[in-house]
């Protein structure tokens, strides 16, 4: 093991060694009941944390109270020792009514931001690079806080947590990583996890210290966390510990214990973390068995109270309204006027106008994203940006996506506006877990607002070919949670912006890039936004209703004018918001036109589409004179050669002869 660096030696006193000793019971004395109440049927599921038991406590009785916790499936001691109310708590772990979640979620994936406490996901990783966000805001902020985020073993293989370790060296965070290294990760021993000898070692590789301690030592754990705390306060970013342990029970007591050697368990019993904290204190003449017997009692009752107030709380109950409804954190749908003077402006320099605009007026808003400080990003949107706003609230990233958005969710908790520029819609499905499950979810499973928005340059025409074109919005449309926004004009792309920032929930901004620089249109000077959800008629007409957006609202148009001169009037409907969709304008025009077209720059199969017919068909059937159709590009990887792209890839050729068929039918 590494030696820790010179730490004066901590003076307990009785008093505070006996809190500390209560604090390793308490969890312990727990779990052997949830095993007790798993086997009655009483349990659905139980993750144990049976002697691993001193890295929670002591990593928690180090840090203040204010300071941030990331549990993962082993850490009940964390919200035992920070105080966390037993009844709410067990309420939750049996999925009873008035726990953390409603029933929405279970065991620890929840956050109590009262106490500080973010808890898990199951995509192992996951939350490493959130606690990186929050980091970020302390050290935004000026303050001495700290965030401790645990993982295990096995999850030091995923990407998030290289991608998390790198940006805190890299920024210098506030941020421990704590590794419950207890051999196996569910059944897979570590030998056959990573070939280094200690994972303290793989800090190194990033320029963060990194230190192997006994896990199962309360003391060693309380020292170590309070040296790496003591050096994030001072500035000296993060630390890596590898807290050496053993997990007594299975992965989850279904799993069982057949696959770890007999021989291990009879080690590791001998370092029992409990057992080892009562020889010392009966060694200092701090405890005895009388006392001992007490302490047993008292957390018993305080089990047992908790335990026959959840069983007997009610199964959590909802109505649909208020499920669909706990989808989004409530928005105000004011919508700041366009009004005042009036410039020409290309959709590129609309986006910049807004956002200079929103960080002149909010210091809370941060933009990250790569390249975009000195270079002023892929676009140049963010060009002169850094010059103006500095380096703290202009901040280049790594190469990493899922790293730079679970940053944006850390900084989210804490009150910031995070903006992500990715530098192309493509590069966001390295980014995809952090967006569907980590943003998507949050609000719903316990109720926190998370006002993040990503920018993504999506589209094609530009020759850019199969991943620098892509159409990605389809993949978020089926994700409860998200709002998505696709801008057509200047003045859209200006007012989606505040929209998105105004909102306090994750929003994608898909930005077409062939708009960038070849649309242009007189747009208000002042701040504005558009209501998320509404659509907008950007061209009246009485024989058909053409729904689209992006780049494909420029297509129904120049159609819609062709088709003028032959005495036929086209509709155009640009939803603006892609999710939510305007329902009620859609199907307002179809109703007058009684003929309905959905056209999209991304391929067909699987668009979006594909719903907004359904439910044209499902809700104006009668209104119809024809069925409804939809027109998309290929289903093909989007080609590099323009005139694949253009002339066959893209639904443009086709479009006409498929209005022309609409209209005779």
């Amino acid at each position: 093991m590494a030696t820790l660096p010179f730490v004066p030696a901590e003076s307990l006193s009785k008093d505070e060694l006996i809190t500390l000793y209560k604090h390793l019971k308490l969890p312990r004395m727990i779990e052997e009941r949830m095993l007790s109440l798993l086997r009655q049927g009483k349990l659905s599921k139980w993750f144990s944390g049976i002697g691993q038991e001193a890295i929670s406590v002591g990593t928690v009785s180090a840090l203040n109270d204010d300071d941030y916790l990331f549990p993962m499936h082993r850490n009940l001691g964390v919200f035992t020792t920070r105080g966390v109310e037993l009844k709410q708590l067990f309420r939750q772990l049996m999925g009873k009514d008035g726990g953390f979640t409603r029933g929405r979620d279970r065991s620890f994936h929840f956050g109590i931001p009262e106490h500080h406490i973010i808890g898990m996901i199951s995509h192992l990783g996951a939350m490493l690079p959130v606690a990186n966000g929050v980091g970020l805001a302390h050290q935004l902020k000026g303050e001495k806080r700290v965030a401790v985020a645990f993982t295990g073993d096995g999850a030091t293989s995923e990407g998030d947590f290289h991608e998390a370790l790198n940006l805190a060296a890299v920024w210098k965070l506030p941020v421990i990583f704590m590794i419950e290294n207890n051999g196996y990760g569910l059944s897979t021993p570590v030998d056959e996890q990573y070939a280094c000898k200690r994972l303290a070692d793989r800090g190194l590789g990033y320029g963060i210290e990194g230190l192997q301690i006994d896990g199962n030592d309360v003391l060693k754990v309380r020292k170590t966390v309070r040296y790496a705390a003591k050096k994030a306060r001072n500035g000296d970013g993060p630390t890596l510990i590898e807290a050496l342990t053993f997990r007594m029970r299975g992965h989850e007591e279904a799993s069982g214990i057949k696959y770890v050697p007999k021989a291990l368990f009879e080690e590791w019993a001998e370092r029992d973390p409990i057992q080892q904290f009562e020889g010392f204190l009966e060694t200092e003449k701090f405890l005895d068995v009388g006392q001992r017997e007490t302490i047993e009692t008292e957390i018993t009752e305080r089990i047992k109270e908790a335990v026959d107030d959840a069983l007997s709380a009610p199964l959590p109950s909802s109505e649909l309204l208020a499920e669909v409804a706990d989808v989004f954190y409530p928005a105000e749908t004011t919508v700041h006027p366009a009004q005042g003077a009036q410039s020409e402006k290309r959709y590129v320099d609309a986006i910049k106008d807004a956002l200079e605009q929103e960080m002149e007026n909010d210091e809370r808003v941060v933009i990250m994203g790569q390249d975009i400080a000195e270079y002023g990003g892929v676009f140049k949107i963010t060009e002169g940006f850094l010059d103006k706003f500095g380096t703290e609230r202009v901040r280049n990233t790594p190469i990493i996506e899922s790293g730079a958005i679970g940053a944006a969710m850390g900084l989210a908790l804490e009150g910031f506006k995070p903006i992500v520029e990715l530098q192309f819609a493509d590069f966001v499905s390295c980014g995809f877990n952090q967006i569907v499950n980590n943003l998507a979810k949050t609000h719903y499973r316990w109720n926190t607002p998370l006002n993040v928005t990503l920018r993504l340059p999506s589209g094609g025409g530009v020759g850019a070919g199969p991943f620098h074109s892509q159409n990605p919005e389809a993949w978020f449309f089926h994700v409860p949670g998200l709002k998505l926004l696709a801008p057509a004009t200047p003045y859209d792309a200006k007012g989606s912006i505040k929209a998105a920032l105004d909102d306090p929930n994750p929003v994608l901004i898909f930005e077409h890039k062939g708009l960038y620089r070849s649309l242009r249109e007189m747009i208000p000077d002042a701040p504005y936004a558009i209501e998320i959800g509404k659509a907008a008629i950007k061209r009246e007409g009485r024989d058909l209703s053409i729904i689209s957006y992006g780049q494909g609202v420029h297509w129904a148009l120049e159609l819609a004018a062709d088709f003028e001169k032959e005495g036929v009037g086209i509709e155009v409907v640009d939803l603006r918001s892609i999710l939510p969709w305007d329902k009620e304008t859609v199907l307002a025009s179809v109703r007058k036109t009684n003929r309905a077209l959905v056209l999209h720059e991304a391929n067909l199969t699987g668009g979006i589409g594909g719903e907004i017919a359904a439910t044209i068909s499902e809700e104006a059937f009668q209104f119809l004179d024809a069925p409804v159709s939809r027109i998309a590009s290929l289903d093909t990887p989007v080609p590099f050669n323009p005139q694949l792209e253009k002339k066959i890839y893209w639904p443009v050729s086709r479009l006409p002869q498929k209005v022309a068929a609409l209209l005779a039918y």
